[in-house]
C-alpha cells in the first residue's frame, strides 16, 4: 500500500493531468493538478488481480453476474455503514453522475424545480440545467467554521414548482457530516414539501476522527418512501473512469418508477465495471481503505498547517472527503487576485469556489488524494505565491 509512488499520470488520457491546463490554465509540466475529484492513487492490489484475471481469460462477452455485485454492495453497505439491505432494492448505473441524471428524469418534469443547499457539488446545478429544469439554491450558514442547514431560508427560496431536493451526504465541498438529527429534519423538510429525496452518499468511506457515516435511509427511516440513496465504488477506490454507480432504493413504488426509466436506456454494467466493484467490496478492500484514511489524515495534517499559516487563509478541518475547503476572504484580496496567484504564481489547478453556488464565491477546493511530497509542495507554492501577507 505504497501511497507514496507517484504513478504517473501525465499523457494517459487522464483527465485530471491532461485537461488541467484547457481546464484550469495551468500547464501540466510545471503544475500540480488539485482540481477534479479523482485520486492519484493506484486502487487496491485486490482490484488490480481482479480485472487482471478476466483480462487473462481474454474473452468479454455479454454478463450477468448482478448477484454477485448486488451481494457485494450490500455486504459493503452492511460491515461499513451498519446498513442492512435488500439486494432488490439496489439499481446499477452508469457512475454516479448518470444516477443523479435519471433521479432527475424519473421524478420531475420540464420546467420543475430542483433544489439543493449550497455550496455543494457543482453538477447538481449543471445536470438540473441540462435537464431543462430549474435550479433552486439554498445557502448554508457558516457558524463557527461548520456549515449549519437553515431551513427558514429554505423556505423562503422554494415555492410549488420545486420537485426534488438532492442532498450531499457527506458535504461536497466542506467534508460535513451530518449527524442523525440533521439528515431526519432534511427527510422532514422533504415530507413537509412533497418532495423526492436524492442523498448522494458517494463520499461516505472516506472518514476522520473516528467519525462514521450515517446512511440517510437509517437516520429517516419514515420518510422512504421518498427517499433515494446514490453511491458508487469511484472515489473510495479511484475507479471513476469504470462508470459504475448505483441507486439504492427500499420503497417499491419509487424503485419501480426508476427501474421503468433505467430499461428504457438499455442499461447494464459493463463487465471489468462489475468485476473491479466486487473485488473492492470486500475485507481485502476494506483493509485498503483505512489505509488510504491513514494517509489521507497525514496528508489534511500538511496542507491545513502549511495553509493556516498564511495570514488571512484558512482551511476548514476536513470531516470526511479528500477535498480540502480554503477560505481566503481572511487576506482582503478579490477573487480575481486569489485566482491568479494560485494559478499563475503557485501554478496548482484548483476548483474555484464560485462553482459551487451561492457562499462559495472566497473558497478554493483542493484535492489532497495525492502523494505527500506533492502535498508538501502545493503547501511551498502557496506559500511563496502569498509571502507579502507573512
Amino acid at each position: 500500500m505504497n501511497f507514496d509512488r507517484d504513478i504517473g499520470r501525465r499523457g494517459t488520457h487522464c483527465m485530471k493531468w491532461d485537461r488541467l491546463e484547457q481546464v484550469t490554465g495551468v500547464s501540466p509540466e510545471d503544475g500540480l493538478a488539485m482540481w477534479v475529484a479523482d485520486s492519484d492513487f493506484a486502487t487496491a492490489p485486490c482490484v488490480t488481480r481482479a480485472l487482471q484475471s478476466r483480462l487473462d481469460h481474454g474473452a468479454f462477452g455479454y454478463g450477468f453476474d448482478d448477484a454477485g455485485l448486488r451481494a457485494g454492495i450490500g455486504w459493503w453497505m452492511d460491515t461499513r455503514h451498519g446498513w442492512a439491505i435488500e439486494p432488490g432494492w439496489i439499481i446499477p448505473t452508469q457512475g454516479l453522475g448518470h444516477a443523479i441524471g435519471m433521479a432527475i428524469d424519473t421524478w420531475t418534469e420540464i420546467g420543475d424545480g430542483v433544489c439543493f443547499f449550497t455550496p455543494v457539488y457543482h453538477e447538481f446545478r449543471q445536470k438540473t440545467e441540462r435537464a431543462e429544469r430549474v435550479p433552486f439554491e439554498i445557502p448554508m450558514q457558516l457558524v463557527d467554521g461548520r456549515y449549519e442547514l437553515d431551513f427558514e431560508a429554505a423556505e423562503d427560496v422554494i415555492d410549488d414548482t420545486v420537485k426534488m431536493l438532492i442532498f450531499c451526504s457527506p458535504q461536497n465541498p466542506s467534508g460535513r457530516v451530518w449527524s442523525a438529527a440533521e439528515l431526519n429534519a432534511v427527510a422532514e423538510f422533504c415530507e413537509k414539501h412533497d418532495l423526492i429525496l436524492i442523498s448522494d452518499e458517494i463520499h461516505a468511506d472516506l472518514m476522520y476522527g473516528g467519525r462514521r457515516h450515517i446512511p440517510t435511509d437509517i437516520a429517516a427511516p419514515a420518510f422512504r418512501h421518498r427517499t433515494v440513496t446514490i453511491n458508487a465504488s469511484s472515489k473510495t477506490f479511484n475507479l471513476p473512469g469504470f462508470r459504475l454507480g448505483y441507486a439504492i432504493i427500499p420503497d417499491d413504488r419509487l424503485r419501480a418508477a426508476y427501474q421503468r426509466r433505467m430499461r428504457m436506456t438499455e442499461y447494464s454494467p459493463a463487465t471489468l465495471s462489475v468485476a473491479a466493484t466486487i473485488a473492492a467490496y470486500t475485507p481485502e478492500g476494506a483493509d485498503w481503505v483505512e489505509a488510504q484514511i491513514a494517509y489521507l489524515e497525514g496528508n489534511r495534517a500538511v496542507f491545513d498547517a502549511g495553509l493556516n499559516a498564511i495570514p488571512g487563509v484558512w482551511s476548514m478541518p476536513l470531516e470526511s472527503t479528500y477535498l480540502a475547503w480554503v477560505d481566503f476572504s481572511g487576506t482582503g484580496m478579490e477573487e480575481p487576485e486569489v485566482t491568479a496567484r494560485i494559478r499563475d504564481v503557485a501554478k496548482i489547478g484548483v476548483s474555484p469556489g464560485k462553482q459551487f453556488g451561492p457562499g462559495g464565491g472566497t473558497f478554493n477546493r483542493f484535492n489532497l488524494a495525492m502523494p505527500r511530497f506533492m502535498i508538501e509542495d502545493a503547501v511551498a507554492r502557496m506559500q511563496r505565491a502569498f509571502a507579502d501577507l507573512q
